[in-house]
């Protein structure tokens, strides 16, 4: 099972909201994400969608939505609520209303036996681009929330890898930590996706990679070219890469050492996230 990620899929098929009015790059951008997500997730694999997944503002109106993202590839997709997700009701009615490959997380967690996925919405945090000083109340009610989310997935974990999918990010826009990124810390998260961010400026606020063992993902789809990436089982960091490279260097020096002259040093290709 590999496990993937693409966000902010901003679908409306039930409501006119055509999303190349940001942008010529979203023109069509449901038949790329269709076209790209077909051709690569596996009928094993498990896709993180985590928010601002439909333009209905009622649940019966993302009934088609819904409805394309259950047809795409995959045993399962992982759906969180965005802020822009003003369909999503009640959780228990949210739930009874999906297709069978699709499943919500609300400040909970879902067991995929391998891993277990922790999911919850979060707010924007202080220094971020669209932080405002009322949005404290909800931000300190959404690191409460994050924390019932990841005690419930560590409960389940029971020792395996415990992921994360997130509406918005857990740093502010200079990539700073926030209760957020503490908590991931705490509760030894092993990779965390989250979306939100659109467009250059946006895009250069978010971190990227390995910080305090925890693997971090900009999944919003315009930041992948509306083509999901694989983000589990973890890539070699560059951390990592760089380590081996020099480790090989050192090795193939060393009298009596794997490589002789003329001879090619071989090794298994490092696959980038």
């Amino acid at each position: 099972m590999r496990i993937w990620g693409i966000s902010d899929l901003h679908l409306s098929f039930s409501c006119d909201k055509p999303m190349h009015v940001f942008g010529e790059h979203w023109q069509g951008h449901d038949q790329k994400m269709a076209a790209s997500w077909d051709a690569s997730v596996g009928a094993d694999d498990v896709v993180l969608c985590p928010g601002d997944l439909s333009w209905a503002l009622k649940l019966p109106e993302a009934a088609l939505d819904l409805a394309w993202i259950a047809a795409r590839k995959g045993r399962l997709k992982i759906l969180t609520r965005g802020n822009h997700d003003y369909w999503w009701s009640a959780i228990g009615k949210v739930r009874s209303a999906l297709p069978e490959t699709l499943v919500a997380l609300q400040n909970d967690a879902v067991d995929l036996g391998e891993v277990v996925v922790a999911g919850s919405r979060l707010w924007t945090c202080p220094g971020a681009l669209d932080w405002d000083a009322h949005d404290e109340k909800i931000y300190l009610r959404e690191v409460e929330r994050l924390r019932l989310s990841l005690v419930e997935g560590k409960q389940k974990a029971q020792g395996r890898p415990l992921l994360a999918a997130i509406h918005y990010p857990p740093f502010d826009k200079q990539q700073r930590s926030t209760a957020y990124s503490e908590l991931l810390e705490e509760f030894g998260v092993k990779m965390c996706v989250y979306g939100h961010l659109h467009g250059r400026r946006a895009h250069r606020t978010a971190f990227e990679g390995d910080r305090n063992g925890v693997r971090y993902h900009l999944i919003a789809c315009d930041h992948l070219q509306f083509a999901p990436i694989t983000v589990w089982p973890l890539a070699p960091s560059v951390q990592e890469v760089a380590s081996s490279s020099e480790s090989e260097k050192l090795s193939a020096l060393r009298p009596g050492g794997p490589f002789t002259t003329g001879s090619s040093p071989g090794g298994d290709e490092i696959v980038q996230p």
